[in-house]
């Protein structure tokens, strides 16, 4: 049995050992052909990557070649598009040039128009002819309206009467008149006719009529003949008067009431303050001396609130202190209603007079108003009644308000100056009289 194993296994090993070369074999020869392969995918690989660097390099070139051409192509279209531009706005230039131009001609026949001028437009005449031609009449008619002419004609006198002699005009702008009954500048009387001018200009006149021009020259500038002009008035204070109104004369009747209170004022005060000094100095010399009995009877004479409040203090000065004090607080009080007479009143129109001068600007403005809602804004003759009164009422109240307020305090300062000194000299004459009878 075991001869049977080991020739059973020996034959095995035989046959596994054929197999195994040959199996040797056949991986060699398979090995052989797959590195064969191998190079030959790995040249392929080499001349395929040579023939693509070629491709990229070539498509390299056709992309730098084409951004190139793009970028020409962009600065070709930047440039044509700025040409369009400046030609488009070369070309609205020309049009609005040309409207401008169509309106400057419309213009220029409204304005020669007025003066008889009229422009030769034909369906040839091209906007530079008419330009041309509208400029050459502008200059003829400067030439004309700057320069002096003469004319005979007539012209009114401040009389209503009319008087006939030499024209000189001043262009279109201005005349003067000469004849025998009087020579000066001309204004406007309506309807194209003159009438002489109120102020004196007759050496002017005179001096044009020669072509000679002095140094300062009186002339009325005038814009047409059609509307008479009023003779220039110096403003008077009645005339202001009645700018201001109702109003107005109410404020300037305060104000003279005002003035009129201040002068009793200072009357009145006069009259307190009068002789102070002198009827203390009486009393103080008859106490100092032992005379105090005789003091009263030195200035018995004497008038006025100061003597009144000291003849009070004499015949109490033998009281007691206290009592003699109260005697002379209650004389200063008593004469307060005559040193204060007028005084808050005063004031009291000073601070109503401003007040009314506003009432009256309001009103005036009102007044203005009313006229331009009815009237417009045409004529500004219309609206200077209602200005003239807001204006005039506010200064008359400013006028009649600042002295009667300053005048007023300065007064009120005098009265309180007075009952300080009439006190001051009760308290002293009583002060000297506990002195000697100590």
């Amino acid at each position: 049995m075991k001869i049977m194993n080991t020739i059973i296994i020996a034959l095995l090993l035989s046959i596994t050992g054929v197999m195994a070369d040959e199996l040797s074999d056949a991986y060699k020869k398979e090995y052989t052909f797959l590195k064969a392969q191998k190079n030959e995918l790995t040249k392929r690989v080499k001349i395929d990557k040579t023939e693509q660097d070629k491709e990229i390099a070539k498509a390299k070139k056709r992309v730098a070649a084409l951004q190139n051409t793009y970028v020409n192509l962009s600065e070709d279209l930047q440039n044509r598009q700025i040409r369009i531009e400046k030609a488009t706005k070369t070309l609205d230039d020309k049009s609005s040039n040309k409207e401008i131009i169509a309106s400057v001609i419309i213009q220029a026949k409204a304005s020669l128009e007025e003066y008889g001028i009229t422009l030769n437009e034909n369906d040839t005449a091209s906007q530079t002819e008419l330009m041309t031609q509208a400029f050459d009449s502008g200059v003829t008619l400067y030439s004309t309206l700057s320069s002096l002419t003469h004319e005979k004609g007539k012209f009114y006198l401040l009389d209503g009467s009319t008087a006939k002699g030499d024209i000189v005009k001043v262009g279109n702008i201005a005349a003067y008149g000469l004849s025998s009954k009087a020579s000066g500048s001309l204004a406007p009387a309506g309807n194209g006719e003159y009438k002489i001018w109120n102020q004196p200009s007759a050496a002017d006149a005179r001096a044009l009529a020669a072509e000679t021009m002095n140094k300062d020259l009186n002339i009325f500038v005038y814009e047409n003949l059609d509307k008479e002009v009023e003779y220039t008035k110096e403003k008077t204070l009645e005339d202001t008067l009645e700018g201001g109104g109702t109003i107005g004369y109410i404020i300037l009747g305060l104000g003279v009431l005002g003035l009129l209170l201040l002068l009793i004022r200072v009357f009145l005060l006069l009259k307190a303050g009068s002789n102070v000094n002198k009827i203390s100095q009486i009393v103080v010399e008859k106490v100092e001396n032992g005379k105090a009995d005789e003091a009263l009877e030195a200035v018995k004479d004497f008038q006025g609130a100061s003597a009144r409040v000291i003849k009070a203090t004499l015949r109490n000065i033998k009281k007691d202190r206290e009592h003699i004090e109260d005697i002379v607080m209650e004389n200063i009080l008593n004469e307060n209603s005559t040193i204060d007479r007028f005084g808050n009143f005063v004031l009291v129109l000073a601070a109503v007079a401003p007040l009314l001068g506003l009432l009256g600007t309001v009103t005036g403005m009102i007044a203005t108003f009313d006229i331009i809602t009815t009237h417009g804004t045409g004529d500004p003759k219309l609206l200077s009644g209602g200005i003239s009164e807001a204006l005039v009422t506010t200064m008359l109240g400013l006028v009649v308000a600042i002295p009667l307020l300053l005048l007023g305090n300065l007064l009120s300062g005098w009265a309180q100056n007075i009952k300080d000194s009439m006190e001051q000299s009760a308290l002293r004459i009583v002060n000297l009289f506990e002195k000697h009878n100590a």
